[in-house]
Protein backbone atom coordinates (compact mmCIF):
# COMPACT_ATOMS: atom_id res chain seq x y z
CA UNK A 1 0.00 0.00 0.00
CA UNK A 2 1.24 3.51 -0.82
CA UNK A 3 2.23 5.77 2.01
CA UNK A 4 -0.37 8.39 2.79
CA UNK A 5 -0.03 11.17 5.32
CA UNK A 6 -3.39 12.81 5.83
CA UNK A 7 -1.98 16.07 7.18
CA UNK A 8 -3.30 17.06 10.60
CA UNK A 9 -1.86 20.53 9.78
CA UNK A 10 -5.15 21.93 8.47
CA UNK A 11 -5.25 25.31 10.18
CA UNK A 12 -5.29 27.21 6.89
CA UNK A 13 -8.32 25.32 5.63
CA UNK A 14 -10.30 26.60 8.60
CA UNK A 15 -9.33 30.27 8.47
CA UNK A 16 -7.28 31.20 5.42
CA UNK A 17 -9.57 30.98 2.41
CA UNK A 18 -10.76 33.58 -0.07
CA UNK A 19 -13.55 33.56 -2.62
CA UNK A 20 -12.71 33.84 -6.32
CA UNK A 21 -14.18 33.16 -9.76
CA UNK A 22 -13.97 29.44 -10.29
CA UNK A 23 -15.77 26.35 -11.47
CA UNK A 24 -15.04 22.65 -11.27
CA UNK A 25 -15.34 20.24 -14.13
CA UNK A 26 -14.69 16.61 -14.94
CA UNK A 27 -13.46 16.69 -18.50
CA UNK A 28 -10.00 15.23 -18.00
CA UNK A 29 -8.66 12.30 -16.09
CA UNK A 30 -6.10 13.41 -13.50
CA UNK A 31 -3.08 11.70 -12.02
CA UNK A 32 -3.40 11.20 -8.28
CA UNK A 33 -1.12 13.57 -6.36
CA UNK A 34 1.25 12.35 -3.69
CA UNK A 35 -0.60 12.38 -0.40
CA UNK A 36 1.73 13.41 2.41
CA UNK A 37 1.85 15.74 5.33
CA UNK A 38 2.33 19.31 4.19
CA UNK A 39 1.53 22.86 5.31
CA UNK A 40 -2.10 23.75 4.81
CA UNK A 41 -2.75 25.35 1.41
CA UNK A 42 -2.63 29.14 1.26
CA UNK A 43 -5.64 30.95 -0.07
CA UNK A 44 -5.69 32.03 -3.68
CA UNK A 45 -6.09 35.78 -4.01
CA UNK A 46 -8.96 36.49 -6.35
CA UNK A 47 -11.84 38.81 -6.95
CA UNK A 48 -15.41 38.41 -5.74
CA UNK A 49 -17.47 35.57 -7.08
CA UNK A 50 -21.05 34.37 -6.97
CA UNK A 51 -19.69 31.08 -5.59
CA UNK A 52 -21.01 30.49 -2.09
CA UNK A 53 -18.85 31.85 0.72
CA UNK A 54 -18.86 31.49 4.48
CA UNK A 55 -22.08 32.89 5.93
CA UNK A 56 -21.73 36.03 8.00
CA UNK A 57 -21.68 35.54 11.74
CA UNK A 58 -24.95 36.21 13.44
CA UNK A 59 -25.37 38.84 16.13
CA UNK A 60 -24.40 37.69 19.64
CA UNK A 61 -27.17 35.69 21.27
CA UNK A 62 -28.22 35.62 24.86
CA UNK A 63 -26.68 32.89 26.98
CA UNK A 64 -29.82 30.76 26.96
CA UNK A 65 -30.23 31.11 23.20
CA UNK A 66 -26.57 30.18 22.63
CA UNK A 67 -26.94 27.05 24.75
CA UNK A 68 -30.05 26.00 22.84
CA UNK A 69 -28.25 26.57 19.54
CA UNK A 70 -25.28 24.48 20.69
CA UNK A 71 -27.63 21.64 21.62
CA UNK A 72 -28.95 21.59 18.05
CA UNK A 73 -25.51 21.80 16.40
CA UNK A 74 -24.22 18.71 14.65
CA UNK A 75 -21.68 16.91 16.88
CA UNK A 76 -18.51 15.62 15.19
CA UNK A 77 -17.37 12.74 17.38
CA UNK A 78 -15.38 10.83 14.77
CA UNK A 79 -16.36 8.61 11.85
CA UNK A 80 -18.84 5.76 12.15
CA UNK A 81 -17.81 3.63 15.16
CA UNK A 82 -14.39 5.30 15.58
CA UNK A 83 -14.45 8.15 18.10
CA UNK A 84 -11.92 10.86 18.82
CA UNK A 85 -9.83 9.95 21.86
CA UNK A 86 -9.88 6.19 21.24
CA UNK A 87 -6.61 4.28 21.45
CA UNK A 88 -5.40 2.15 18.56
CA UNK A 89 -6.81 -1.09 19.95
CA UNK A 90 -10.28 0.42 20.21
CA UNK A 91 -10.03 2.00 16.75
CA UNK A 92 -9.05 -1.32 15.20
CA UNK A 93 -12.08 -2.89 16.88
CA UNK A 94 -14.24 -0.10 15.44
CA UNK A 95 -12.78 -0.73 11.96
CA UNK A 96 -13.64 -4.41 12.29
CA UNK A 97 -17.18 -3.55 13.34
CA UNK A 98 -17.68 -1.07 10.49
CA UNK A 99 -15.96 -2.86 7.59
CA UNK A 100 -15.07 -6.42 8.66
CA UNK A 101 -11.79 -6.32 6.70
CA UNK A 102 -9.47 -9.27 6.13
CA UNK A 103 -6.76 -9.69 8.73
CA UNK A 104 -4.01 -8.28 6.51
CA UNK A 105 -6.07 -5.40 5.06
CA UNK A 106 -5.39 -2.92 7.88
CA UNK A 107 -1.92 -1.42 7.62
CA UNK A 108 0.18 0.73 9.95
CA UNK A 109 2.23 3.77 9.11
CA UNK A 110 4.30 6.39 10.95
CA UNK A 111 4.68 10.02 9.95
CA UNK A 112 8.39 10.88 10.43
CA UNK A 113 7.91 14.65 10.52
CA UNK A 114 4.82 14.95 12.71
CA UNK A 115 5.62 11.82 14.78
CA UNK A 116 2.06 10.62 14.54
CA UNK A 117 0.94 7.05 13.87
CA UNK A 118 -1.81 5.91 11.51
CA UNK A 119 -3.70 2.81 10.50
CA UNK A 120 -4.87 2.59 6.88
CA UNK A 121 -7.59 0.67 5.11
CA UNK A 122 -8.87 0.58 1.52
CA UNK A 123 -12.66 0.51 1.40
CA UNK A 124 -14.61 -0.19 -1.81
CA UNK A 125 -17.79 1.89 -2.13
CA UNK A 126 -17.21 3.87 1.07
CA UNK A 127 -19.52 6.30 -0.68
CA UNK A 128 -22.14 4.34 -2.67
CA UNK A 129 -21.02 4.13 -6.31
CA UNK A 130 -18.08 6.36 -5.40
CA UNK A 131 -15.22 3.96 -6.03
CA UNK A 132 -12.55 2.71 -3.62
CA UNK A 133 -11.31 5.14 -0.98
CA UNK A 134 -8.43 4.85 1.43
CA UNK A 135 -9.19 5.58 5.08
CA UNK A 136 -6.58 6.81 7.52
CA UNK A 137 -6.99 6.94 11.30
CA UNK A 138 -4.36 9.26 12.81
CA UNK A 139 -3.15 9.04 16.42
CA UNK A 140 -1.65 12.06 18.13
CA UNK A 141 2.04 12.54 18.95
CA UNK A 142 1.54 13.03 22.71
CA UNK A 143 -1.88 11.57 23.39
CA UNK A 144 -1.52 8.41 21.23
CA UNK A 145 -5.28 8.72 20.78
CA UNK A 146 -7.39 9.29 17.67
CA UNK A 147 -7.18 12.91 16.48
CA UNK A 148 -8.22 12.64 12.83
CA UNK A 149 -9.94 10.39 10.32
CA UNK A 150 -9.39 10.98 6.63
CA UNK A 151 -10.58 9.49 3.37
CA UNK A 152 -8.95 9.88 -0.06
CA UNK A 153 -10.42 9.12 -3.48
CA UNK A 154 -7.99 9.28 -6.42
CA UNK A 155 -6.49 7.15 -9.16
CA UNK A 156 -4.00 6.02 -6.55
CA UNK A 157 -6.80 4.47 -4.50
CA UNK A 158 -8.89 3.33 -7.48
CA UNK A 159 -7.51 3.38 -11.06
CA UNK A 160 -11.08 3.43 -12.41
CA UNK A 161 -11.89 6.80 -10.81
CA UNK A 162 -12.36 9.66 -13.27
CA UNK A 163 -12.43 13.41 -12.82
CA UNK A 164 -16.18 13.28 -13.41
CA UNK A 165 -16.65 10.75 -10.60
CA UNK A 166 -14.50 12.76 -8.18
CA UNK A 167 -16.58 15.86 -8.87
CA UNK A 168 -19.79 13.86 -8.45
CA UNK A 169 -18.56 12.45 -5.12
CA UNK A 170 -17.67 15.96 -3.96
CA UNK A 171 -21.12 17.31 -4.82
CA UNK A 172 -22.89 14.44 -3.05
CA UNK A 173 -20.84 14.89 0.12
CA UNK A 174 -21.17 18.68 0.10
CA UNK A 175 -24.96 18.46 -0.17
CA UNK A 176 -25.01 15.96 2.70
CA UNK A 177 -22.89 18.10 5.01
CA UNK A 178 -24.91 21.22 4.24
CA UNK A 179 -27.98 19.44 5.62
CA UNK A 180 -26.26 18.23 8.79
CA UNK A 181 -26.62 21.28 11.03
CA UNK A 182 -23.09 22.56 11.65
CA UNK A 183 -22.51 25.95 13.30
CA UNK A 184 -23.79 28.46 10.75
CA UNK A 185 -20.89 30.86 11.21
CA UNK A 186 -18.37 28.04 10.62
CA UNK A 187 -19.73 26.91 7.26
CA UNK A 188 -17.95 27.69 4.00
CA UNK A 189 -18.42 26.16 0.56
CA UNK A 190 -16.69 26.46 -2.83
CA UNK A 191 -13.64 28.28 -1.45
CA UNK A 192 -10.50 28.24 -3.64
CA UNK A 193 -7.14 27.38 -2.10
CA UNK A 194 -3.83 26.60 -3.76
CA UNK A 195 -4.32 23.38 -5.70
CA UNK A 196 -8.02 22.94 -5.19
CA UNK A 197 -11.39 23.96 -3.78
CA UNK A 198 -12.66 23.57 -0.23
CA UNK A 199 -16.05 22.17 -1.18
CA UNK A 200 -17.23 22.24 2.42
CA UNK A 201 -15.91 23.26 5.79
CA UNK A 202 -17.91 23.19 9.01
CA UNK A 203 -17.45 22.87 12.76
CA UNK A 204 -19.50 21.80 15.73
CA UNK A 205 -19.98 23.51 19.10
CA UNK A 206 -16.61 22.15 20.30
CA UNK A 207 -14.79 23.34 17.14
CA UNK A 208 -14.29 19.82 15.83
CA UNK A 209 -14.35 20.07 12.07
CA UNK A 210 -15.24 18.42 8.78
CA UNK A 211 -13.27 19.53 5.72
CA UNK A 212 -13.97 18.37 2.15
CA UNK A 213 -11.20 19.30 -0.30
CA UNK A 214 -11.31 18.71 -4.06
CA UNK A 215 -7.76 18.85 -5.42
CA UNK A 216 -6.71 19.27 -9.01
CA UNK A 217 -5.30 21.65 -11.61
CA UNK A 218 -6.73 25.06 -12.48
CA UNK A 219 -7.06 26.56 -15.96
CA UNK A 220 -8.11 30.08 -16.85
CA UNK A 221 -11.10 30.11 -19.19
CA UNK A 222 -13.24 32.82 -20.73
CA UNK A 223 -14.30 35.78 -18.57
CA UNK A 224 -11.41 35.08 -16.19
CA UNK A 225 -13.16 31.98 -14.90
CA UNK A 226 -10.82 29.52 -13.22
CA UNK A 227 -11.82 25.93 -13.92
CA UNK A 228 -10.62 23.01 -11.81
CA UNK A 229 -10.02 19.55 -13.26
CA UNK A 230 -10.18 17.24 -10.20
CA UNK A 231 -7.45 14.70 -9.46
CA UNK A 232 -8.34 13.72 -5.88
CA UNK A 233 -10.98 14.22 -3.21
CA UNK A 234 -10.01 14.40 0.46
CA UNK A 235 -12.37 14.26 3.42
CA UNK A 236 -11.18 15.01 6.96
CA UNK A 237 -12.81 14.68 10.36
CA UNK A 238 -10.54 16.64 12.72
CA UNK A 239 -10.68 16.85 16.51
CA UNK A 240 -8.60 20.04 16.73
CA UNK A 241 -7.48 21.61 13.46
CA UNK A 242 -6.21 24.78 15.13
CA UNK A 243 -3.79 23.01 17.48
CA UNK A 244 -3.26 19.44 16.21
CA UNK A 245 -1.41 16.96 18.42
CA UNK A 246 1.71 16.72 16.24
CA UNK A 247 5.40 17.15 16.99
CA UNK A 248 6.72 20.71 16.95
CA UNK A 249 10.19 21.89 17.91
CA UNK A 250 10.15 23.76 21.24
CA UNK A 251 10.82 27.49 20.94
CA UNK A 252 14.45 28.55 21.26
CA UNK A 253 16.09 25.27 20.21
CA UNK A 254 17.19 26.60 16.83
Amino acid sequence: MRKIYLAPALVGLLTNVAAGPLAAQGTQQGVAPKQKAAPAPKAVAAGPSPAAAAPAAAAPAAAGEATAADDKTKAIDGFRSARFGMNETDVRAAITKDFNPKADAVKSQDNPSELTHSVLLSVPELLPNGGTAELSYVFGYKSKSLIQIGAVWSKGTDPALTAEKLFSNANILRAHFLSEGFKPDSIAVNMPVNGGIVMFRGSDAKDRSVILLLQGTFENKENNQRVLTPTSLLLFYVADAKSPDVFKLPPGQF
